[in-house]
C-alpha cells in the first residue's frame, strides 16, 4: 500500500514563499487524500498491488475503466505531488552544466525556458499543472496537464513540475497565480531537477 512520503523540509522551512499552513494542508491532507483513494481502488485488484506508482499510470490503458480512472486520477495525483514536493527547498541547489547544456540547445537560454515554463503554468485553464520533461533522447519541452493528469509516458519523464490546483496557493495568493509561480521559482531546487535529468 502506498504511504505518504515525508517532506525533506518542515512545514514553514519555504517561507516567505510557500506559507506554512498551504504546506501543511497540501501535504497532509490534499496528498494523502490522492494516496488513500488510490490504496482503495487497489482494494479489489489484488494483482495491481505490486506495481509501483510508475508502472501502475504507464500500464493504467490495459485496466477496466472505473480503475483505469482511479489511477489516472488519485495515481496521478500521488506520482504529480510527490515530484512537486521533491524539487522545492529551503536552500536551493544549482543547476548542473549537463542540464544547463541542454536547456540551451532546446530552448536557446535558461531565461527563454523558464519563460515558457511560467506562460504555460499561467495559462493552464482551470486546475493542473505544468512541466519540464525529458523524451528519451534527453530532448526538453514545456507541457501542461489538466486536473491531475500527468505527462510521464514509456518515452518521456516529467524532471519539474507546477501544481496550479488552487489549492496549492490560494490562501497567501488568492488569484494571484503568476505571484505564486514567481515564488515557486524562488524555491526550486536546480540541483534536483538536475538528479532528475540525469535519471
Amino acid at each position: 500500500m502506498f504511504e505518504l512520503p515525508k517532506l525533506k523540509y518542515e512545514y514553514n522551512a519555504l517561507e516567505p514563499f510557500v506559507d506554512a499552513k498551504t504546506m501543511e494542508i497540501h501535504h497532509s491532507k490534499h496528498h494523502q487524500g490522492y494516496i488513500n483513494k488510490l490504496n482503495a481502488a487497489l482494494e479489489s485488484h489484488a494483482d495491481k498491488k505490486g506495481l509501483s506508482l510508475s508502472e501502475l499510470l504507464l500500464q493504467k490503458d490495459s485496466f477496466d475503466s472505473q480503475l483505469q480512472k482511479a489511477v489516472q486520477n488519485h495515481a496521478g495525483g500521488h506520482f504529480n505531488h510527490c515530484l512537486f514536493f521533491d524539487i522545492m527547498s529551503p536552500t536551493p541547489g544549482e543547476m548542473s552544466q549537463e542540464l544547463s547544456a541542454q536547456i540551451e540547445a532546446d530552448f536557446g537560454s535558461k531565461d527563454n525556458m523558464i519563460e515558457e515554463f511560467f506562460n504555460a503554468a499561467a495559462s493552464v485553464f482551470g486546475s493542473g499543472w505544468a512541466w519540464l520533461v525529458k523524451d528519451e533522447n534527453g530532448k526538453l519541452t514545456v507541457q501542461k496537464t489538466s486536473n491531475q493528469d500527468t505527462p510521464l509516458t514509456d518515452s518521456q519523464a516529467p524532471i519539474m513540475g507546477i501544481d496550479v490546483w488552487e489549492h496549492a496557493y490560494y490562501l497567501k495568493y488568492q488569484n494571484k497565480r503568476p505571484d505564486y509561480i514567481k515564488a515557486f521559482m524562488s524555491v526550486l531546487d536546480w540541483q534536483k531537477v538536475s538528479d532528475n535529468f540525469r535519471a
